[in-house]
């Protein structure tokens, strides 16, 4: 399970960079992602765990190990790695 959820966010980050190039810039999704993390955290959501997977930020809180049974990565990395795409 927790090899599939790490695959998983290998895929979000290799999405991340397809969509970067196919926009010509990964400046506009970083800045997308940030205002969803943002807006996580003004708006907190009551949602059932079974159901977290579906979100693209986690409603869920949590650290640590709890990003080892993430299937998304975290935004800040996620914005890291796409400042670094060359496009």
């Amino acid at each position: 399970m927790i090899i599939q959820m790490a695959i998983s966010r290998s895929r979000e980050y290799m999405a991340d960079a397809t969509g970067a190039q196919i926009a010509g810039s990964p400046d506009g999704l970083s800045n997308a992602l940030l205002k969803l993390e943002s807006a996580a955290h003004r708006v907190p959501m009551a949602v059932n765990p079974a159901t977290s997977h579906l979100f693209i930020i986690n409603p869920l809180s949590g650290a640590s190990i709890a990003k080892f049974f993430s299937t998304h990565p975290p935004i800040q990395e996620r914005v890291e790695r796409l400042r670094r795409v060359r496009t």
